[in-house]
């Protein structure tokens, strides 16, 4: 959608949140007095109710599709509707912000000239008030709820991995498998899928795109041992994100320096440090079981571990079941999914774990203290979003950091 096309309409902006404010500047700033109407979640119950007064919503991507009544599109689609350069578009369950910051930082090495934009960089349509050097390339981490209702398709789409996430909004996972296949739905033959073929889905979706597809190499062109991002899934964000740099045609070489270089983005599998003998280790990003059993398998040597968030209804057996294989000894259990996770321990894990269920940050890293031992690991790496008790994954791996500090220096 061109922003021409929105001119004389009355626009719900629905969501008021970064994006939606920022939907509503720059709308203000390439429109002609356009009549603009804000509603979010915190203007009560009813703030869905707008839709009827209005001509088209701008959705924000927390909203789900079956509460939209009304013509709609989304600041991402009026993104890729008003600009003409590359974009290399990144998805997945799990390493999309590593990976889109991966591919940045080896074109910056490069020399080209590139862009972090999106869920971990500037919003994308603050862009669109800029003068924009057409050979510029923009880098978009793009999430399922902006995929599913998207309109384009980037000249690359590079989708990392893939298993159960947000099953709460998209009602399962085949709704949600087909959210974040949607970013190829308008691909053409001269652009590029690039896909981890460790998951069946992404390999049997290379055969329905038009687009070229191109798996993740099979391994590192060079020594591993000078990088600092740790555990195979790290690895694979690494082969991703050089797959499309030899696609843009960047030396290796250069690929390895910047690779070299990289330093992990906070809150994934992030040394905090040593105190009292004790490795703390932050992985406020693993909100499913899968992550979390990365996490396990990388470290080996965890003694304590930090569980539980919000209740989006997953299969924990498997996270018992690497916990049970691991030789961790004590366990951090916070709610709502806290008391799930002990029946799944109890049933395929180790019955003779010491379990603290807490919703005190503070009394969890008090117990790690007392309970680990030295020399090994205590990880947060919650298998559960953390909404139940944090506004965010950041702000629960920032509060687990500044407790592991403070009761280590004392």
């Amino acid at each position: 959608m061109r922003f021409e096309e929105l001119e004389g309409k009355k626009i719900l902006i629905l969501g008021y949140g970064k994006e939606g404010k920022s939907t509503e500047k720059v709308l203000r700033a390439k429109l002609k007095d356009p009549e603009i109407v804000i509603a979010d979640q915190a203007d009560g119950p009813d703030y869905l109710s707008k839709q009827k007064d209005c001509d088209i919503v701008i959705k924000t991507p927390g909203i789900p599709l079956r509460d939209i009544t009304a013509p709609h599109t989304s600041a991402t689609n009026l993104f890729f509707g008003n600009i003409s350069n590359q974009v290399i578009g990144v998805t997945g369950s799990k390493g999309k912000s590593t990976t889109s910051s991966l591919i940045y930082a080896i074109l910056q090495e490069a020399g080209v000239k590139s862009r972090l934009i999106g869920n971990i960089g500037k919003p994308a349509l603050d862009v669109l008030l800029e003068d924009i050097d057409p050979e510029e390339i923009f880098i978009m981490e793009l999430s399922s709820y902006q995929l599913e209702d998207i309109d384009y398709s980037p000249h690359i789409s590079v989708i990392t991995s893939i298993f159960h996430e947000h099953l709460d909004h998209h009602g399962s996972f085949e709704a949600y498998f087909e959210a974040k296949a949607r970013i190829l739905d308008k691909a053409k033959a001269d652009d590029f899928y690039v896909f981890n073929p460790a998951y069946p889905e992404l390999a049997e979706l290379a055969s329905r795109t038009k687009a070229r597809a191109v798996p993740f190499i099979d391994a590192l062109p060079f020594d591993a041992s000078r990088i600092k991002l740790e555990g195979a899934h790290n690895q694979e964000n690494i082969r991703g994100a050089l797959t499309v740099a030899g696609l843009l045609g960047v030396p290796e070489d250069v690929s390895r320096s910047a690779v070299e270089k990289f330093q992990p983005l906070p809150h994934r599998l992030t040394f905090v440090g040593q105190f009292k003998g004790i490795k703390f280790y932050d992985d406020a990003i693993a909100t499913a079981p899968e992550p979390t059993i990365f996490a396990i398998q990388t470290l080996k040597d965890v003694d304590t571990i930090f569980l539980g968030g919000t209740d989006r209804g997953y299969d924990f057996s498997g996270l018992a079941r690497a916990i049970g294989n691991s030789g961790i000894r004590n366990v951090v259990l916070f709610p709502d999914t806290g008391k799930r996770i002990e029946q799944a321990l109890q049933k395929f894990g180790d019955e003779d774990l010491d379990i603290l269920h807490t919703s005190s940050m503070q009394e969890a890293v008090e117990f790690a203290y007392a309970k680990t031992e030295p020399g090994k690991v205590c990880l947060l790496s919650t298998a559960s979003p953390s909404y139940s008790l944090w506004k965010n994954f950041e702000e629960k791996g920032d509060e687990f950091v500044r407790w592991v500090k403070e009761l280590g220096s004392g």
